[in-house]
């Protein structure tokens, strides 16, 4: 072993290393265990600490946009406050907003806007898109998040990928956040599909955990004892993997893809 003290690991990374068999002895120099690009689920988090006791665990959340970090939630706040991205970093100022850009209130769910010398001067060569992200000197991230009375940055989910159902906005991220706290979820993706009755219905993409038996009527009932019920997964499917792109990040578009036509409640693709 190489010894290593930091290391920086998106979520999937992460996951697949806590699969290594006796990875905590392996990496027991760690000193600094940092995650970003994607949301890093708390149970994942409490995953991490657990076989790397002796590190401290940093979780960065930001765009490339703000070159790129904005918030960082650090070591002595990461059980304390799991579901967080943590506080603003030195020269970023945040504020949460609502459509007509006026700030919404501690705790309610509005789009997190951002100003401050590491922000883009602009998209190259594209005046419109420009002009639509930086507004009277705000960057507008296009992520929906929640404002805690500590300052705390809790994301529910990106503007556009929020689904309608039955005329009331599900955050996609709070039911992802429910699936990986089941024992045999591995990993965990929710998307909005069309639907007659509802317009949009929940589907959730479930990775199992090797070895693990698990069926869509038992991830139903657990999102019925854990979310509101227009909340929870009307359908489910299960994969070996879900799709990313090189940073990380699950591809939500491919998985419309996959499964925007589907009408079952359930299945394996």
């Amino acid at each position: 072993m190489e010894k290593v003290t930091i290391t920086f690991l998106v979520p999937a990374m992460w996951n697949a290393l806590l699969r290594v068999p006796g990875v905590g002895e392996k990496m027991k120099t760690l000193r600094k265990a940092v995650t970003g690009a994607a949301i890093m689920p708390a149970p994942l988090k409490g995953e991490v600490l657990k076989a790397l006791p002796d590190a401290g665990l940093f979780d960065a959340f930001g765009q490339t946009e703000m070159s790129p970090v904005t918030t960082m939630l650090r070591p002595e706040d990461a059980l304390r406050k799991g579901a967080s991205v943590g506080k603003p970093v030195v020269n970023v100022e945040v504020r949460v907003v609502d459509d007509a850009g006026c700030d919404v209130p501690v705790g309610e769910v509005g789009e997190i806007v951002y100003r401050g010398p590491t922000m883009m001067k602009e998209y190259y060569r594209d005046q419109r898109a420009t002009a639509a992200a930086v507004r009277d000197g705000w960057f507008h991230s296009g992520d929906l998040v929640r404002m805690d009375d500590e300052g705390f940055v809790y994301v529910v989910d990106r503007k556009k990928d929020m689904v309608i159902s039955g005329g009331e906005n599900v955050y996609l991220a709070e039911v992802e956040e429910v699936l990986y706290r089941h024992e045999k979820v591995l990993e965990a993706a929710v998307i909005g599909i069309p639907d007659e009755r509802w317009g949009e219905r929940v589907h959730a993409v479930v990775v199992p955990r090797p070895g693990a038996v698990l069926t869509a009527q038992e991830i139903m009932e657990w999102c019925s004892a854990h979310l509101a019920g227009y909340k929870k997964p009307r359908s489910v499917a299960f994969v070996e993997a879900l799709p990313r792109n090189a940073s990380g990040k699950v591809l939500k578009n491919t998985l419309r893809e996959w499964f925007g036509k589907e009408k079952g409640q359930g299945g394996i693709r």
